[in-house]
C-alpha cells in the first residue's frame, strides 16, 4: 500500500507542476489587461475617440485569444478508436510469441482491415505495447499523457495539454491570435513608449506600466511571429511536428510527403470544408483522426500521375504502382470522391513473403 500511495503522491504532485506554465501565461495576460485597458487606455490616453477605438479592437483580439487558448488546453486528445484495440484473446496470443515474425503475423492478421498505410522504418506494423493497439496513421504515443495520441503534433507545456487532431485547429489560431494580440499592443503603445524617454508622460505609475508592456509584447510577437510561421508552413505541407523529425514510412519507404494533397486540400483537413469557420474556435476538422488520404492513395493534384490512376512509386529497379487497401465510407470522409482501391494478387503474395522477413520487428514508442 505503501509504494502505490507514493506513486500517487508523485502523480499528483507532478500534475500540479504541470499547470505552472499555463499559470505563468495567464498571469502575464491578466497583468496586460490591467496595464492596456486601466493605465493606458483609462488613464493616460485623453483623447475620447480614440480610447474607445482602442478599447474595442484590444478586446476583439483579447476575446479571440483567450477563446482559442481555452480550447487548446481543455480539448481533450482523441484516441484510437477501439477497432484499432487488441482484444483479450489477441494480447495473450501475442504475448505468448517470442519471434518476431509471429508477432507481425499476428498484427498483419488484425491489420488487414484497417486503414493503415504508415509501418515502421523496418517495414512492421506499428504497435504500441502501453495502450495494447496497433496505431493508425500519424498517431503516437505521448510519454506524459501515457496514451497514442491520433495525429499527434507535440505535447506543449504551454497549454498542459497535447496538440493533435482534435485541438490541432485550435493551436494554430491560439499562435494567430496571441501574435496579433502582441502586435496590437505593440504597435498602439508605441507612441506612448516614445513620450516615456523624452518625458511627455505624467509622473505617474502608469509611465512603467506602459515601459514594461512594450518590452513584453514586442518580445513575445517575435517569438509568436516564428512558431505561428513555423506551423502554417506544416499545415500547407500537412506535416505534424513530428514527421518533420522522422518522416512517415510507408511500405515502399519513408516519405516526408506522403500525406500532402496540395496547400488548399491540406488547409481544409486542419481547417474544414466551410471557410466561415476558419477563424473561429470551432472544431472544424476534416475526418475523424483515424484515416488519411495520402498522395499514394489519392491522385495528387501537384505531382504527375500514372495513365491508371494509381501513383507511381519509383523504386532502385523499377517503377510499380502502389496499390492501397479498400477504406470503408465511415474511415473515407477526407477523399474528395468516392473511389474503391482493391489490393491485387500480387501484393498479397508480397505481404505473405512479408511476414517470413525476420526484420520485420513491433515498434515501440513512448
Amino acid at each position: 500500500m505503501a509504494p502505490s500511495g507514493s506513486r500517487n503522491i508523485k502523480r499528483d504532485c507532478r500534475r500540479v507542476l504541470y499547470w505552472i506554465p499555463v499559470l505563468f501565461i495567464c498571469l502575464i495576460v491578466a497583468w496586460s489587461y490591467y496595464a492596456y485597458v486601466v493605465q493606458l487606455c483609462i488613464e493616460t490616453i485623453e483623447n475620447l475617440g480614440e480610447k474607445i477605438v482602442y478599447l474595442l479592437a484590444y478586446h476583439v483580439f483579447f476575446i479571440m485569444f483567450v477563446w482559442a487558448y481555452w480550447q487548446t488546453i481543455f480539448t481533450k486528445p482523441m484516441n484510437p478508436l477501439k477497432e484499432f484495440h487488441l482484444s483479450h484473446l489477441d494480447k495473450e496470443l501475442l504475448e505468448r510469441e517470442d519471434r518476431g515474425e509471429s508477432q507481425q503475423e499476428i498484427l498483419r492478421r488484425i491489420a488487414k482491415d484497417l486503414p493503415i498505410y504508415t509501418r515502421t522504418t523496418s517495414g512492421a506494423i506499428r504497435y504500441c505495447e502501453r495502450c495494447h493497439l496497433v496505431k493508425p496513421d500519424r498517431c503516437h504515443h505521448c510519454s506524459v499523457c501515457d496514451k497514442c495520441i491520433l495525429k499527434m503534433d507535440h505535447h506543449c507545456p504551454w497549454v498542459n495539454n497535447c496538440v493533435g487532431f482534435s485541438n490541432y485547429k485550435f493551436f494554430t489560431l491560439f499562435l494567430a491570435y496571441s501574435l496579433l494580440y502582441c502586435l496590437f499592443i505593440t504597435a498602439t503603445d508605441l507612441q506612448y513608449f516614445i513620450k516615456f524617454w523624452t518625458n511627455g508622460l505624467p509622473d505617474t505609475q502608469a509611465k512603467f506600466h506602459i515601459m514594461f508592456l512594450f518590452f513584453a509584447s514586442s518580445m513575445f510577437s517575435v517569438s509568436l511571429a516564428s512558431l505561428f510561421s513555423y506551423h502554417c508552413w506544416l499545415v500547407c505541407k500537412n506535416r505534424s511536428t513530428l514527421e518533420v523529425f522522422r518522416a512517415p514510412a510507408f511500405r515502399h519507404g519513408t516519405d516526408k510527403n506522403g500525406f500532402s494533397l496540395g496547400v488548399s486540400k491540406n488547409l481544409r483537413q486542419v481547417f474544414g470544408d466551410e471557410m466561415k469557420y476558419w477563424l473561429l474556435p470551432i472544431f472544424s476538422s476534416q475526418g475523424d483522426g483515424c484515416s488519411f488520404p495520402t498522395c499514394l492513395v489519392n491522385a495528387d493534384p501537384e505531382q504527375p500521375a500514372s495513365p491508371s490512376g494509381h501513383t507511381a512509386i519509383k523504386s532502385d529497379e523499377d517503377t510499380h504502382q502502389f496499390p492501397a487497401k479498400p477504406l470503408r465510407e465511415s474511415q473515407s470522409r477526407l477523399l474528395s470522391n468516392g473511389q474503391t482501391w482493391t489490393d491485387s494478387e500480387g501484393t498479397e503474395d508480397k505481404d505473405r513473403e512479408g511476414t517470413s522477413n525476420p526484420a520485420m520487428t513491433i515498434e515501440k514508442e513512448t
